[in-house]
């Protein structure tokens, strides 16, 4: 599946370059990323076109779509170059409401170029729709977690510790009676420090956090059930569609309510500095990420990057993946879309994310098509804590390895950990 996706990346994000278009002599096309692509008023696009020996003439069309696919606009330009010429055309779009949108570039009926842009994306309204007992239905599934004995047990890894931490893997009991895994690094040299909890994306392999590095600080990358460590003993098929026909046993629930249990491990742990627990994770751990800075209040500081579980309704009119799966297993449970939705509404982060109190950092990709950015802003917009975003404009899903990203999370974790350590 990540293959595909990826696949499909490159496909969006591809440029027809250095290659004949057509026997005039066109021999480049090339869209410059003004602005990240991101826009607060007129949204302006430059398209450079470069002539063979023989020069070019034709025209190009420069097409606005919203991210559902629907045509707003076509602009209209034609061109004529001399052999060896470069030329450049202009399109600006105005009067286009906050949101993102697909831009295609189109020369003599050939599409040669799509990419998606944003428009004041902190103003999108995505209006939420949860239930009138969506926080009765979370604070007593907190209660629930806090009736299980947690059960810790800490196996020391010698094959993964380093020079500079320890690392053990990590067994305890979760909501249900769930035994869930993860790996746990600790300084070496005595003291308390602050920790980075990480939740991993969807069915990521899991791993062990470098203990060569980071000696100021602990970690924790925990595997949610059925994922990651805890794959072995896997009983929810395909998790995120597992009890999709009631929240009291859809897989999310457990999942969210294991990312508690991971912070409250960490905070069992004498090493730990319990003014700096700091969250990051992508895609399905950026999700991870936002619902537990949503439901746990010890939370210093949150990074997701491309979250995940946003916007249900208009997640799944802009891409095919994860809907087709959800709307077959609705069909095979014999249950309405709208009950569905209406579930599923119980966990959507747009709906959860007014209760974080902490600092928020978020990356996203502006091509991403696992999760689109209508569905990052969706959850992001409803945070009312001090937040801020970093837009990669060409890039997709895989933002999590950018060094702008790791270096902005760096600095982000830094300024907390100073600020809560002054106090």
């Amino acid at each position: 599946m990540r293959r595909l996706a990826s696949y499909i990346c490159a496909l969006l994000l591809v440029c027809v370059a250095a290659a004949p278009l057509r026997a005039e002599g066109l021999c480049e096309i090339r869209t410059e990323c003004t602005n990240d692509w991101i826009y607060t008023d007129e949204a302006f696009f430059n398209v450079m076109l470069t002539a063979g020996e023989r020069g070019a003439s034709g025209t190009v069309i420069f097409k606005i779509y919203t991210d559902k696919g629907v045509e707003l606009k076509n602009l209209v330009r034609s061109y004529a170059i001399k052999p060896g010429e470069p030329q450049q055309l202009q399109f600006v779009v105005e009067g286009l409401d906050a949101g993102f949108y697909i831009a295609e570039v189109v020369d003599d009926g050939r599409s040669v170029k799509r990419f998606n842009f944003g428009v004041r994306p902190d103003d999108i309204i995505s209006p939420k729709d949860g239930a009138d007992d969506l926080w009765e239905f979370w604070e007593r599934s907190l209660r629930e977690l806090a009736e299980v004995d947690p059960e810790y047990k800490l196996t020391h890894q010698p094959q993964l510790s380093g020079s500079k931490r320890d690392v053990y893997e990590v067994e305890m009991k979760s909501w249900g009676g769930e035994t869930i895994r993860g790996y746990w690094a600790v300084p070496k040299a005595a003291g308390k420090y602050p920790v980075v909890v990480t939740y991993m994306g969807y069915a990521a392999r899991s791993w062990a956090p470098n203990a060569n590095r980071n000696g100021d600080r602990c970690e924790f990358i925990l595997s949610i059930r059925g994922q990651g460590l805890n794959t072995p003993y896997n009983t929810y098929g395909e998790w995120m569609c597992y009890g999709l026909d009631n929240k009291e046993h859809y897989y999310y629930r457990g999942a969210f309510l294991d990312t508690i249990r991971a912070i409250d491990f960490v905070l069992s742990q004498s090493v730990v500095d319990e003014r700096c627990v700091l969250l990051d994770g992508g895609s399905q751990g950026g999700a991870l990420t936002l619902a537990a800075a949503s439901l746990d209040k010890r939370v210093a500081g949150a990074a997701p990057y491309v979250p995940f579980l946003g916007d249900f309704r208009d997640y799944f009119d802009i891409v095919d993946w994860p809907g087709s799966k959800f709307f077959a297993e609705a069909k095979r449970l014999g249950i309405s879309y709208d009950a569905m939705f209406n579930m599923l509404s119980y966990f959507d982060l747009k709906n959860l994310t007014e209760r974080i109190e902490c600092p928020v950092l978020m990356g996203f990709g502006l091509q991403d098509i696992i999760c689109p950015p209508h569905t990052n802003f969706a959850s992001y917009n409803s945070i009312v804590a001090p937040k801020r975003w970093i837009v990669f404009p060409e890039k997709g899903h895989n933002v999590g390895f950018e060094k702008k990203w790791l270096d902005s999370k760096e600095e982000f974790f830094q300024s907390i950990i100073k600020e809560r350590l002054t106090k």
